[in-house]
């Protein structure tokens, strides 16, 4: 689902920001997507994504701050949350893509994004924010969106219980 979300983003040139956590020691994250389209690719040590380099960067890109940011990732437990709390704490609108969240356990995955929700945070779905940037059938990269979420997807395996979310 990962590569779903960046496809489409960089299908509709929407700016992408990625962050690995501390890559030196854990390894490369994002090895398997393209993301060469990249605003940046930063390595960090802190948890939250919001590191002056990254802050400069949305700088850069939005002016003083942007109305809206989508954010998926893992740990949603840990970098995925405190992302999504800096940002909210800026009064920034969050929306979390539940399917492109995971951690290593489903159960801290679950429980982030229940707190994400209670801290103003919209939960959602790829298909959801994707068909959501494109508003309209007459949207002329509408063909290559359809194409890409077309694809068989993974059941991230999200809680049941539509109170949770």
């Amino acid at each position: 689902m990962f590569d779903l979300q960046t496809k489409a983003g960089k299908a509709l040139d929407v700016p992408l920001i990625v962050t690995e956590h501390y890559p030196e020691k854990l390894g490369k994250t994002v090895a398997d997507l393209d993301v060469s389209h990249a605003k940046i690719v930063l390595g960090k040590t802190y948890f939250s994504m919001m590191t002056p380099q990254v802050k400069s960067v949305i700088k850069d890109i939005f002016g003083e701050k942007p109305q809206d940011v989508v954010l998926y990732g893992l740990e949603s437990h840990i970098c995925v949350e405190q992302t999504a709390i800096d940002l909210r704490e800026q009064d920034i609108n969050v929306y979390i893509v539940a399917d492109c969240c995971c951690s290593r356990l489903n159960q801290d995955r679950d429980l982030a994004l229940e707190r994400l929700r209670q801290a103003g945070c919209v939960i959602t779905t790829s298909e959801s924010v994707i068909f959501d940037l494109v508003r309209d059938k007459n949207n002329p990269k509408f063909d290559a969106i359809r194409r890409l979420v077309n694809t068989t997807s993974v059941d991230m395996e999200l809680t049941r219980n539509p109170a949770k979310l």
